[in-house]
């Protein structure tokens, strides 16, 4: 019996590291450095400003330099667990998901750099995801911590990214074309790592250098058919119902992507010959994208691929974990597959929300280790704190900052 045991963990184990090699492949093809290094070769550029947001700010921001040469102005905004030294640069910390006092700070900085812009300069911008918060640059009259009221309202509502930067792009100077606007009338080139499902410029981080997804009417009503307009801060709600002035049209950009889920997600089939690759984009209410995944694996051995981004609505008094954590255990929840499998759902940032993972990866004996402990997957669902359920079954998957963010992936394997 014990023979068959460790036969068993050694089986478990195998398929387990399988699926996070194929995971890490398609992590790896989401190198901004290698990305921006790419595409500044193929174009080249010249100009003297360089200024990078987001998670993968630091990488991009070192292939720009080695290409661009010296240039008078190189700053990098990203978060604490992706910042480090970049010689050339001044590299600033600002917090994800919710903006803080070193986001505010930032986005100050980013706007007087631009305002030193001249007609005859050249401006490059390196995009990536998580740039929106970590840039809040708040409108007139609303406040940091009343633009963080509104982040958190609505990541509880479960909005989707779309729907989120809707709101965000009309409480913002820097959003939804604003960058573009403070540059102007320099010229703009942006290299952008998407996050984004579809790849919408205007969505990826905000869209600083594309226009807005909408007006303000639209934001509030979607903030109604949220159900959060009530609660938002009352400056919030006044600069929304506030007429919105006449804008000049928003000056041109030269927009690029340079990496994206589509691309990981094919190099993920690359690593995984003969996998089935699920084109429809895995997203919406994090319990409807389980049981597309359950629905996928009932159609019998092999390895399936995902890619894409939900959404988690939470309690009132919710627990720790992430959307892909909650996806994870949703699925083993719901998966009574006969022999091996394994289900990994992480985030390509290394970060699945507040949460030290990237997400999550189940396997047959899943929910029977967590009832041995005297719980169940519905416990820890019911309360948003997949983290916690995961933890104690030794299957929250743990990679580390990545330096990248091209939204989610997933991988299932049935033996």
């Amino acid at each position: 019996m014990a023979e068959e045991s460790e036969r068993a963990f050694a089986a478990r184990a195998a398929v387990r590291a399988e699926a996070e090699l194929i995971f890490r492949a398609g992590v790896a093809a989401a190198d901004p450095e290698a990305a921006v290094a790419r595409a500044l070769e193929a174009e080249g550029w010249q100009g003297r400003m360089v200024i990078a947001v987001g998670k993968a700010a630091p990488s991009m921001m070192r292939a720009a330099l080695a290409r661009v040469g010296p240039v008078e102005a190189a700053l990098v905004v990203t978060n604490p667990e992706n910042a480090c030294e970049v010689p050339g640069a001044r590299v600033m910390q600002a917090a994800h998901p919710v903006p803080d006092a070193g986001g505010l700070a930032a986005g100050e900085a980013v706007l007087e750099l631009l305002a030193q812009a001249g007609p005859e300069d050249r401006v490059l911008a390196l995009i990536s995801g998580g740039g929106s918060a970590l840039l809040p640059a708040p409108v007139e009259g609303v406040s940091l911590e009343d633009k963080a009221a509104v982040n958190a309202a609505l990541l509880a509502s479960g909005a989707d990214i779309h729907q989120m930067n809707l709101v965000r792009q009309q409480l913002s100077r820097l959003k939804g074309g604003g960058f573009l606007r403070a540059a102007a009338p320099a010229q703009v080139r942006a290299l952008i790592l998407s996050d984004v499902l579809g790849d919408d410029l205007s969505t990826i981080a905000s869209g600083p250098t594309a226009p807005p997804i909408g007006t303000r009417e639209e934001a509030v009503a979607l903030c109604e058919t949220l159900g959060i307009w009530a609660g938002l801060p009352a400056s919030v709600r006044a600069h929304l119902e506030a007429e919105a002035p006449e804008l000049p049209a928003l000056p041109p950009a030269q927009n690029e992507i340079v990496g994206s889920n589509g691309v990981s997600l094919a190099a993920m089939a690359r690593a995984a010959p003969g996998a089935r690759v699920v084109q429809e984009a895995l997203e919406g209410d994090v319990n409807a994208a389980a049981q597309v995944v359950v629905e996928a694996g009932n159609d019998g051995p092999g390895i399936i691929l995902f890619g894409g981004e939900t959404t988690v609505r939470l309690g009132e008094d919710p627990g720790l974990g992430g959307r892909n954590q909650q996806l994870a255990l949703k699925v083993a929840e719901l998966a009574d597959w006969p022999g091996d499998w394994v289900f990994l759902s992480g985030g390509t940032d290394g970060r699945d929300g507040p949460t030290d993972a990237a997400g999550g990866m189940v396997d047959h004996g899943t929910k029977a280790r967590m009832e041995a402990a005297g719980k169940s997957p519905a416990d820890y669902l019911a309360r948003n704190d997949a983290y916690h359920g995961l933890k104690l079954t030794g299957d929250l998957l743990m990679t580390g900052a990545t330096g990248t963010n091209v939204a989610d992936l997933q991988v299932l394997i049935r033996r």
